[in-house]
């Protein structure tokens, strides 16, 4: 089935930046809706940004004009491009692929999670 591996995460700096990735391996549809969601202690998983296979994206308010999504078809991998990290940016940031191979039906499927702290 479909597996998803994140990396990237880590320790930073509030302002500091960094790159997640995730890669997806094995049957991927073709049109599909990659994306990344985070969960900080003590609060509910939220929706940080998403990308359409035909290269739409959907942004958090929060992490508009920081954060930038990108993907590369050919990998099946999604990238999150984190700048100006603040520390409310702490969180496990989870890969999700929501695979639509029908106008009424769609699979889900998460990564395991990444680590990202921001702290001084």
């Amino acid at each position: 089935q479909v597996q998803l591996v994140e990396s990237g995460g880590g320790l930073v700096q509030p302002g500091g930046s960094l790159r997640l990735s995730c890669a997806a391996s094995g049957s991927i549809f073709s049109i599909n809706i990659m994306g990344w969601y985070r969960q900080a202690p003590g609060k509910e998983r939220e929706l940080v940004a998403t990308i359409t296979s035909g290269g739409s994206r959907t942004y958090a308010d929060s992490v508009k004009g920081r954060f930038t999504i990108s993907r590369d078809n050919g990998k099946n991998t999604v990238y999150l491009q984190m700048n100006s990290l603040k520390p409310e940016d702490t969180a496990v940031y989870y890969c999700n692929i929501r695979s639509l191979p029908t106008s009424w039906k769609s699979f889900d499927y998460w990564g395991q999670g990444t680590q990202v702290t921001v702290s001084s």
